[in-house]
């Protein structure tokens, strides 16, 4: 076989077959224009989507839901962090270590509790950034010990 099908194929066929030009959404003997026949076009090509409910990350459509999650997450993070900083400024205490390095750690503490109060009243974007910075604070008193 040679790949190459009969010159005598059934009207089945010939119809979704259209000749080099023409757009295969027109039929050719009366010019009527089929809406469901495949075109190819790359912006046109419908994509297969699974259902959402399969996928426990993918986006919700309850935008209520997907601000609650934020919220959720900002405190859970924020009160993380703050207890993290906290524990790590009383052992850094415990020990010898310079004064600067308990501070720097109690002082990401309270700027990670901080985002946790705003990440709680609906502020995440801010929550965010000020756990970022919390958390740049307290590494950067790791570096002075």
């Amino acid at each position: 076989m040679s790949g190459r099908p009969d010159s005598g194929t059934g009207p089945e066929t010939a119809d979704s077959e259209a000749p080099a030009g023409q757009d295969a959404s027109v039929d050719p003997r009366d010019g009527s224009v089929d809406p469901l026949a495949a075109s190819d076009d790359p912006r046109d090509e419908s994509v297969d989507l699974q259902d959402a409910s399969d996928d426990p990350l993918a986006a919700s459509d309850d935008p209520w839901e997907d601000a609650r999650r934020a919220r959720w997450t900002a405190v859970g993070t924020g009160a993380a962090l703050t207890l993290a900083g906290l524990a790590a400024a009383l052992l850094r205490l415990a020990r010898s270590a310079p004064a600067l390095v308990p501070a720097a750690y109690a002082g990401g503490a309270a700027v990670c509790a901080a985002a946790a109060v705003l990440g709680s009243r609906g502020r995440t974007r801010r929550a965010l950034w000020l756990l970022i910075a919390g958390a740049m604070v307290m590494a950067l008193g790791d570096q002075f010990d």
